[in-house]
């Protein structure tokens, strides 16, 4: 027999995550209810359950879901978390979560809760997620392949090298040529940049349109060729 404590601002819902560890989960029980931050520390104080389900959004705050989360496995490291929650489309909050020590995240879309997920965190599993989540993730990962072949393929097409990339990338987060100069990872003196750069231009555009390109023209051609990912522009030290 397992114990849980649910957390759950909104009272319908709460009703319904009980009857459905009733109906569906009886081999867990529920050992307390919260819809506050508040209320939920003093269950926590008397009796430590197997597993919090723990919504994301308490009172309007969508980020407090996390910070309890963070204390949760700070406090009481054996106590698994398992988050319910309606937040589909705040991808982020689910990142800091997981970062926070939950063992899962459970969209309260399609079959809702069932005894899978409660079985795989009491298990010890990580990274339980329901069917709608996963069909999230499985969708993101297929785009993350496919802009990686792209640019893969890209990058031999146009010879570009790691110091093309480079240039390229920081060109698009704003740097002159002679603070990529400056960098540590970049070789280069800012007269050497300039010879990159036109050997770029003449490399990623036809001669008729080469005339006049700036380097706004040119991180552009860069991004719609996916020779550099515009969603994922970091800066090297």
């Amino acid at each position: 027999m397992y114990s849980v404590i649910i957390v759950e601002d909104v009272k319908l819902e709460l009703k319904g995550t009980e009857e459905i560890f009733r109906n569906e989960i009886p081999e867990v029980e529920v050992i307390g209810t919260a819809m506050s931050e508040e209320e939920f520390w003093p269950l926590m104080e008397e009796r430590q359950p197997d597993m919090v389900l723990l919504d994301l959004g308490l009172g309007g705050a969508t980020t407090i879901g996390v910070s309890i989360c963070r204390a949760v496995k700070l406090r009481y490291p054996q106590v698994r978390v398992l988050i319910f929650t309606g937040e589909i489309l705040n991808e982020k909050l689910w990142v800091d979560v997981l970062d926070a020590g939950a063992s899962g995240i459970v969209l309260k879309t399609g079959e809702l809760l069932t005894r899978t997920e409660v079985q795989g965190v009491m298990e010890g599993k990580r990274y339980v997620f329901n069917q709608p989540i996963l069909e999230k993730i499985v969708a993101r990962f297929c785009q993350s392949v496919e802009a990686e072949v792209k640019r893969q393929r890209a990058i031999i097409a146009y010879d570009i090298d790691e110091y093309d990339e480079r240039f390229l990338r920081h060109l698009a987060l704003g740097y002159t040529k002679e603070m990529i100069a400056s960098l540590r990872t970049m070789p280069f003196s800012p007269k050497s940049l300039e010879k990159r750069q036109a050997d770029l231009i003449a490399r990623l555009f036809s001669e008729s349109e080469q005339r006049g390109v700036n380097v706004t023209r040119l991180v552009v051609r860069a991004i719609e060729l996916d020779i550099i990912d515009p969603n994922n522009l970091e800066a090297d030290d």
